[in-house]
């Protein structure tokens, strides 16, 4: 086994196992959340465990578009100079949607001397991953993935529309909120979702229409490690993009892809286990009716006072900001609640050994490494801290020590930078080249003349 943990025999038991199997997508996530790589042919996968693969040090300084962001530091200022991908360990799984059959690994970065790239968002959260454990606690987590299945071809109005029925054809336009039919409707696709989730290891589970024509949600069990929580979550994405596109249908992961429509989150759910893997978020049985523990509310605490800093990674593109808008599911204050879908963080009901927080704010759009990173960070600093996050808000009310968020795309990128907790959480190379790659991308939004341009202005002043 090499030191970075991949194993060759991980490699050759694979082929072993998948002689149909003639190349192999390897997979490295940028700081976007976009998966980048090379597809290598059967015969090179061995050396890929054993040597590892060069891959250019720009790849974690692309913009959204996959153009270079020279302000990174991470292109000439190098040299574009090559750096070592290792695989990450159990996730090479066939791609069973392929033809001809092909398999797919997630990569990491790391130096040429074996140190983890300070750019890999992966690095990232194994960072606060280990902070946490070395305090003998280790975050349990799930993911949700929201998103809409459209039309591959625009309405009759241009703009896009989601997908008609694939069982005869027929098009709703009504919400259908966990309509049993709606998902029946779209039975082959989700047939094959789940045949391919399965052939992957992926722990995926139920199925809802969610709150607008289109929109669906998928649930993944839970792991005792984020990591894989959020490797589960990027194949998934991966996976249903592919497979929907095979069934004649777009999968879109825009946070807000549909005017008028409920946008789309990635929901994580966390818990903290001690090193016996008991629940620490759990109250005690002695404990006052409704209390919550104490640990939980000091994480609570820190995730509402690190909130405004980290919206940037949970809200990273100009679309994302199109989401928050009130009574619509999507959180506009930094509030917390019990039981209420109109917090940005809420503690689900269910029985106390499962006590967990389930943070609502990120948009399907984020890169779940970074979510989680900001997620974990903000916890540490409410346990070390001792943070209070006063009272919860009731149902369909804000408290009034409910802390705004920042109000969109730019306000963000300026708390993201005066942000000492977020430049810790991230490290600062990282810190630094994402705040370069979305400024760089707001610079690009800001520049183009768009379509409500011309609809508002051009006959008019």
């Amino acid at each position: 086994m090499s030191f970075l943990g991949a194993d060759p025999a991980e490699a050759e038991e694979f082929l072993a196992r998948h002689p149909e199997v003639e190349a192999i997508d390897i997979v490295l996530m940028d700081p976007n959340g976009i998966g980048r790589g090379k597809v290598i042919r059967r015969h090179e996968l061995p050396s890929l465990y054993r040597d590892g693969r060069h891959l250019p040090s720009s790849i974690l300084g692309l913009d959204v578009t996959g153009e270079d962001v020279e302000e990174t530091g991470l292109v000439w200022q190098v040299g574009d100079a090559d750096q070592r991908a290792w695989p990450v360990p159990g996730t090479l799984v066939p791609m069973p949607w392929t033809d001809p059959p092909r398999a797919q690994v997630l990569l990491t970065l790391h130096g040429l001397d074996g140190s983890p790239s300070p750019h890999d968002p992966r690095a990232a959260l194994a960072r606060q991953q280990a902070a946490l454990a070395a305090r003998g606690l280790h975050p349990r987590a799930a993911f949700e993935l929201e998103f809409y299945l459209l039309d591959p071809q625009p309405g009759p109005d241009g703009r896009p529309r989601p997908a008609a029925c694939l069982l005869d054809g027929r098009r709703g336009g009504q919400i259908q909120a966990y309509g049993l039919e709606e998902a029946d409707g779209m039975q082959p696709l989700f047939g094959a979702i789940y045949r391919a989730a399965a052939a992957q290891g992926l722990p995926l589970e139920t199925l809802i229409s969610e709150y607008a024509p289109g929109q669906f949600e998928l649930t993944l069990h839970y792991r005792d490690d984020i990591l894989r929580a959020a490797d589960d979550l990027v194949m998934l994405k991966r996976l249903v993009r592919a497979v929907a596109r095979r069934h004649g249908v777009e999968a879109c992961f825009m946070a807000k892809p549909l005017a008028g429509q409920a946008g789309s989150g990635m929901h994580l759910h966390v818990s903290l286990a001690d090193r016996e893997g008991h629940n620490v978020f759990t109250e005690t049985p002695d404990g006052p009716a409704g209390a919550i523990a104490p640990t939980l509310r000091h994480a609570i605490g820190g995730l509402l006072e690190t909130l405004p800093d980290s919206m940037l990674l949970l809200a990273p593109h100009a679309n994302s900001w199109r989401r928050f808008v009130a009574r619509s599911y999507a959180p506009v204050t930094a509030c917390w609640g019990v039981n209420t879908r109109d917090a940005a963080l809420r503690v689900p009901a269910g029985p106390a050994k499962a006590r967990r927080v389930e943070h609502r704010v990120a948009g399907v759009d984020a890169n779940p490494y970074l979510v989680g990173t900001a997620i974990l960070a903000g916890i540490l600093h409410g346990l070390d801290t001792r943070a209070d996050p006063g009272p919860p808000t009731q149902p369909g009310e804000e408290a009034p020590s409910c802390e705004p968020l920042p109000p969109d795309w730019r306000s963000a990128m300026a708390e993201a930078d005066a942000s000492q907790f977020l430049t810790a959480a991230l490290g600062e190379p990282l810190h630094r080249s994402f705040l370069a790659i979305k400024r760089a991308e707001l610079a690009r939004w800001e520049s183009t003349v768009t379509d409500l341009d011309y609809a508002l202005y051009r006959h008019t002043v």
